[in-house]
């Protein structure tokens, strides 16, 4: 097994990105402006990252209509196209340890997973998409005589890609890899905590051969550099993933500014629910344990809330409880390491606010609730189990993005659906039940985008993705993601 000397020698000498990339180029911030890059595994400082501000985001704009408007990419053969893709694809493969330690270091998350998750997840994406884009069809209309009528899908034009810090490559390509597909022209803000590995794609993406201003990169700061993209007149697209309250401003922003279309991926109170006739209670508690602590807690579709019948509600906490504590935060770097540090020490204290709230509003801790390994400078939180949690409490209602479980009791089949459907949101949710009656019509009345029966976070990049209510609108993954980022144009021809 590869060592932890090995990954810390390798950050010591690997070169680190910090440069955008605009059309074609990489270089620095126009004003020559540079943010700290900190990584929680120590708080110590990584790199000077490039300041993109407005300046910046009109220069990539300008450069991504101009590539967009001289076709150089749009009308390219789709074999040519696949072979860029594909070539990016084989690149990101051979530069796969370097973007997983990046990823790692960035993010906090353990190396293991960002080399067996994020990395191949990311490469597969773009080679599914890279494989799709000779695969979307027009359609011809009924048959007349004078007349022949079809539908064609049309490439929108500038895509501003706005990616969120917990997954940070792998949220990008979701976006990436079917708007560049249906032949857009990109301009990619990552998340100012996670910035390195979009740069890195940047670089690798003009290494494969990608024509100059079709996917420009600016880091930045949302408030900044976010805010001028999403406001930009030239942008036809916003493909977020985020916050909700970040979701509200882009709609605002869409209507301020040109009513460009707007995508939303955001947040999620996401429920799994254990009937009493579950058919693995190890397997569910397995699921429920690493359903919220896989990435710290740092997912969009986290199972933060445990909903379990009252028959088996002492014996299945019990065996959550069992596999919670064998689950020790540790170095990122480290190849044993399951569970890193938070992505900031903002976001470190958010998950410690909302613990100590819910010792004030009476629930019942059962594991961790502390911050650990202080020593280090880094931003780790235990993971943490609350029962007897009340669906009106604060850890029942509002998303932490943090390791910390709400586990709640509930008597019927009815009583759990309306639980689980209580909240703002309904991005995932899940239900353990040997009747398959049951999982049919509890996974129709769940409010969710995706519905997992005897499983969590069962599906793959075959399989559309996105929430009900809150938690956004449209659709990555899956050949669906495709038609988000084309228009569909109708075309008659009279015959005479």
């Amino acid at each position: 097994m590869t060592s932890l000397t090995h990954f810390e020698t390798l950050a010591g000498r690997m070169k680190i990105p910090g440069n955008a990339v605009i059309d074609g180029k990489v270089g620095p911030a126009l004003s020559g402006k540079t943010f700290q890059n900190v990584t929680p595994r120590n708080g110590q400082i990584i790199n000077e990252v490039a300041e993109g501000e407005a300046a910046d985001i009109d220069m990539a704009v300008a450069a991504a209509r101009r590539a967009f408007e001289e076709g150089t990419w749009r009308r390219m053969h789709y074999r040519q196209k696949k072979a860029i893709l594909l070539k990016l694809a084989d690149l990101m493969e051979r530069d796969a340890e370097q973007l997983a330690l990046l990823e790692s270091l960035d993010v906090g998350k353990p190396i293991k997973d960002a080399l067996s998750v994020d990395v191949p997840g990311a490469i597969r994406t773009l080679r599914y998409y890279a494989e799709a884009l000779d695969k979307v069809y027009g359609e011809v209309g009924p048959e007349t005589n004078d007349r022949i009528s079809f539908a064609v899908h049309e490439p929108l034009g500038v895509i501003g890609v706005i990616v969120p810090w917990n997954f940070p490559l792998l949220m990008a390509m979701w976006k990436v890899g079917p708007a560049l597909a249906m032949g857009n022209s990109i301009v990619l803000k990552p998340a100012e905590q996670s910035p390195l590995t979009a740069l890195k794609m940047g670089e690798l993406a003009l290494e494969a051969g990608l024509p100059a201003g079709v996917l420009n990169i600016v880091p930045g700061f949302g408030a900044t550099a976010g805010k001028a993209l999403a406001l930009h007149m030239d942008v036809d697209m916003i493909a977020f993933t985020g916050s909700g309250p970040v979701g509200k401003l882009l709609m605002q922003y869409s209507g301020q500014s040109n009513l460009k279309r707007v995508s939303l991926e955001l947040g999620g109170k996401s429920p799994q629910i254990v009937f009493a006739d579950c058919p693995d209670l190890n397997a569910a508690a397995v699921s429920a344990a690493w359903g919220i602590f896989f990435n710290q807690g740092e997912v969009c579709t986290a199972a933060s809330r445990l909903l379990v019948q009252e028959d088996i509600a002492e014996q299945f906490v019990e065996k959550l409880l069992q596999v919670a504590k064998k689950i020790v935060p540790g170095d990122p770097l480290s190849p044993t390491t399951t569970f890193g540090a938070m992505v900031s020490q903002e976001q470190m204290n958010t998950a410690l606010r909302f613990i100590g709230t819910a010792h004030e509003e009476g629930c019942a801790l059962k594991l961790g609730g502390n911050r650990v390994r202080e020593e280090t400078g880094g931003f780790y939180v235990e993971p943490t189990v609350f029962d007897a949690v009340q669906p009106t409490d604060t850890l029942a209602k509002e998303e932490v993005f943090g390791p910390v479980l709400a586990v709640t009791r509930f008597k019927t089949p009815e009583e759990a659906i309306k639980i689980a459907n209580g909240t703002v949101y309904g991005l995932a949710a899940g239900l353990w039940t040997r009747d398959l009656t049951l999982a049919h019509r509890a996974a129709r009345e769940l409010k969710a985008g995706l519905v997992w029966v005897n499983g969590w976070d069962a599906c793959d990049i075959t399989m559309p993705f996105g929430g009900f209510k809150q938690s956004g609108f449209g659709r990555d993954r899956s050949l669906h993601a495709l038609h988000k980022y084309a228009d569909l144009k109708a075309i008659s021809i009279t015959l005479r």
